[in-house]
């Protein structure tokens, strides 16, 4: 059943694409048709009127140009096939017309004018009984001077619509040519310390350890960005916003988490899972969510079709690269520390993993319910091998992440 909904997300997902699919591929086209016997450019007091009546309204605009005097029609869409504009003619003030598809989807009608004229009045008005629509503007004789400094093309033919927004280009998988961007993600802060022990605050623990490991990531010419750099809470959403601004090639959550049963100690690390490990997983996972309830928002299953497709695509790609991130980080820290967790390597639906694109682990340093991690956590010659480890991790990562990189380009 799991296939065969993906097959359907994949089909509504090529149907928006213009993806090859036989039957939602065929263009529709409903065209609006002028009907030349009723319409007419005639005179109409000191000015003149066009009058333009077609088989179904469709958005318009009209404005003026200057040099020479003309005045713009423009329409989505008018099909002018099979109609002479300037046998609509029937005033002196207008000297010639022409029409015609200007751009997919949009055409032209253009008038030529006798003079300087303003535009008075345009609008459409469509008969309910038959479905037509009556286009009708009224321009009168205009003051040369104010004429052309009102007249002027439009910015874009895409009227009605915003600018386009500059987007920068996407980011490139890391190759090895450059330095690392590496988001660090100190967990909690602020209104929400985390886990509470022996006096120690999980927030507190971690922003001091992310500082650290941020240096020893310079020291190793790589550029990390961490998303918080003091005691302030920081929403989950947020720190993948701030992971994507950064153009991130890796995100690494750092906790110390607290267990009220059992005797668990020693560090984990995490990737990301629907289904959790084990129960403790699951449980650390509803504990780390509860930032998305601080901030007062709760999007769960409430997702777009496309979009779910779209990422799980993406997935495909990151997901084996942060099983392999993961994998080097509990190699370097079984090698710089000694001691890890009896499962080091586990995975939970962290909300803070499920950037698509960004390959991304959540490492449990230890668990303040240990006195033994405590101590671990709080003593600046742990701390530095623990980061050494990590910082090693890393390095062996990107060289082989980069050798992926070159046999897909392959």
């Amino acid at each position: 059943m799991r296939f065969s909904l993906s097959i359907l997300r994949l089909v509504a997902l090529l149907s928006v694409l213009g993806g090859a699919v036989p039957v939602l591929a065929q263009e529709m086209t409903a065209l609006a048709r002028p009907d030349p016997a009723a319409s007419r450019v005639a005179d109409a007091g000191a000015g003149f009127a066009l009058i333009l009546d077609l088989s179904q309204p469709v958005p318009y605009r009209v404005y003026t140009l200057d040099n020479p005097p003309r005045l713009v029609a423009d329409f989505r869409e008018v099909d002018w096939r099979g109609t002479d504009p300037a046998a609509l003619i029937a005033t002196g003030r207008v000297l010639g017309a022409r029409a015609g598809a200007v751009r997919p989807g949009w055409s032209r009608l253009v008038l030529e004018l006798g003079g300087p004229f303003a535009i008075e009045t345009a609008e459409m008005a469509r008969d309910r009984a038959t479905g037509r629509a009556l286009l009708s503007v009224r321009l009168a004789p205009a003051d040369p001077d104010a004429f052309a400094t009102s007249a002027r093309p439009p910015a874009s033919a895409l009227w009605g619509l915003p600018p386009p927004e500059e987007l920068a280009p996407p980011q490139r998988r890391q190759d090895g040519t450059r330095p690392l961007r590496v988001v660090l993600d100190p967990g909690h802060g602020g209104i929400d310390p985390g886990a509470e022990r022996g006096g120690l605050r999980e927030s507190d623990l971690m922003l001091t350890f992310a500082r650290e490991l941020s240096e020893a990531l310079i020291r190793a010419g790589h550029e990390p960005v961490l998303t918080r750099d003091g005691d302030h809470f920081v929403p989950l959403e947020t720190r993948i916003d701030i992971a994507r601004a950064a153009r991130a090639d890796l995100f690494i959550s750092l906790h110390a988490d607290a267990l009220a049963d059992g005797q668990a100690s020693g560090g984990t690390v995490y990737t990301l899972s629907e289904t959790a490990s084990d129960k403790a997983s699951a449980l650390l996972a509803e504990r780390h969510d509860r930032d998305a309830l601080l901030a007062g928002v709760d999007l769960t299953d409430k997702d777009d079709e496309i979009a779910t497709v779209l990422m799980d695509i993406a997935r495909t790609e990151t997901a084996p690269r942060a099983d392999r991130l993961a994998d080097a980080i509990v190699a370097g820290l079984q090698t710089h520390v000694g001691s890890l967790h009896k499962r080091p390597r586990l995975s939970a639906g962290f909300s803070v993993l499920k950037s698509p694109d960004i390959p991304s682990v959540l490492v449990e340093l230890g668990f303040l319910s240990s006195e033994r991690d405590r101590r671990n956590l709080v003593s600046p010659e742990w701390r530095a091998r623990a980061i050494a480890g990590i910082v090693g991790a890393i390095r062996e990562w990107a060289a082989e992440d980069a050798a992926q990189a070159v046999l897909l380009r392959r």
